[in-house]
């Protein structure tokens, strides 16, 4: 099931081996869900540099986007020898796997130009403004607005939440409402926000885990250039829907995946837990899973190397990822012993895993876009839209 791989891409295999052998020393471990403290980025983000100048980040990018212009199969091959050696890929995935094509799929020449060199050196750091208190499932509700003043800039105010590493980003990508008099999907525009600007500020959402990962970003009179739209004013949903479908990809391609080496080393390494049958026999039931999983991530790989955007069925390898590397948590604990919890990585990942269950759209959601758009399926009830919001018409006073 894994792209064909020919003469030249085994040879390629070969060659990071060898560079691997070489500079694998200096690389950090792989987690499941890596730590947010400043040290463990700083090295996270050097070693991103690292790969990328060597030319393994963004192994399929075009060449004029700063990419080497790769098959899918050495895309493949880059994950999967990092993946048999434990060692960390890059960091930045949501600038890397999902703001960057997007970049390229909507983004002008100067944007292409000033962002995304940086972006896959790990030398500026993306989030994603979208999610707000009342828009999260429904994106299209969101309510930042952003109005269009007399010298072309922008003056932005509102919320946004949920925003996975906002406290180390340069950038954010952002869909706020431009046009409150239309229907909702029609309205938004996105934009590039530079996070250091006046005007943004950045709240840590401690999680169970005691880390931070998530935040809430305040848009107080944030003023943007003209030149910080991305796509073009109105279409911003369009380009929303570009970036999910790869976030989609991202969330769920491997990033936050259980190693099934790892998961197996761990369960030979108990002789109780060996030599129990029903242990056994889950073990196999979360290693097809896993094993599912990485195939079909592949498959979606070869896809977007071929200038495809991920449609809705992109979810099912977001949905499948977490609830595999979940079952593969609790297993991993059930055959080990609750000490497993103490462990951490076992127990870091049983305890932060749930909440990455919404990063990228929830279970339901994801699962009613694949049965509508992809198996043609009856729609779900829905709540008919409001009317959109018309201007008030003054009315003359009286003379």
């Amino acid at each position: 099931m894994s792209p064909d791989v020919s003469a030249s891409d085994e040879a390629y295999r070969q060659r990071f081996r060898a560079w691997l052998d070489a500079h694998g020393a200096a690389a950090p471990p792989r987690h499941v869900l890596e730590p947010q403290d400043d040290a463990a980025v700083a090295r996270l983000r050097a070693w991103q540099g690292t790969l990328a100048d060597a030319g393994y980040v963004g192994v399929t990018w075009p060449q004029e986007m700063g990419g080497r212009g790769g098959t899918p199969a050495q895309a493949v091959i880059v994950d999967q020898e990092l993946e048999a050696r434990g060692i960390a890929g890059p960091f930045d995935f949501i600038g890397i796997g999902m703001v960057g094509p997007t970049i390229m799929a909507h983004g002008s020449p100067e944007q292409q130009e000033r962002h995304l060199a940086p972006l896959l050196r790990g030398e500026e750091f993306w989030c994603q403004l979208l999610s707000e208190p009342g828009a999260g499932s429904d994106l299209a509700n969101v309510q930042t607005r952003a109005r269009v003043q007399d010298d072309g800039t922008w003056l932005v105010n509102g919320q946004k939440v949920w925003t996975s590493f906002a406290q180390h980003a340069a950038w954010g990508i952002l869909l706020a409402r431009t046009d409150p008099t239309v229907a909702k999907h029609k309205g938004l525009t996105m934009f590039a926000v530079p996070m250091d600007a006046e005007g943004v500020t950045i709240r840590p959402l401690r999680q169970i885990t005691g880390d931070a990962e998530f935040n809430e970003v305040f848009l107080d009179d944030l003023v943007l250039a003209p030149d910080a739209v991305v796509g073009a004013p109105g279409e911003g949903w369009k380009v929303a829907l570009t970036m999910l479908g790869f976030e989609r990809v991202a969330v769920g391609s491997g990033l936050h995946a259980v190693r099934l080496e790892r998961l197996v080393a761990a369960i030979a390494s108990d002789d109780d837990a060996r030599s129990d049958r029903g242990l056994r026999i889950r073990l196999g039931q979360v290693a097809s899973q896993l094993l599912a999983l990485r195939h079909t991530s592949e498959r979606v790989v070869q896809e977007i190397a071929e200038g495809r955007v991920p449609g809705p069925d992109a979810g099912l390898i977001k949905i499948t990822s977490v609830l595999a590397s979940l079952d593969a948590c609790r297993f991993a604990v059930d055959a080990l012993g609750s000490h497993a919890l103490v462990d951490g990585e076992w127990g870091f990942q049983v305890s932060a895993l749930p909440g990455v269950r919404s990063a990228g759209g929830t279970e339901e959601i994801l699962r009613n876009l694949i049965g509508e758009r992809h198996l043609g399926l009856p729609p779900e009830p829905r709540v008919p839209a409001p009317a959109p919001k018309t201007a008030v018409q003054s009315t003359p006073a009286a003379a």
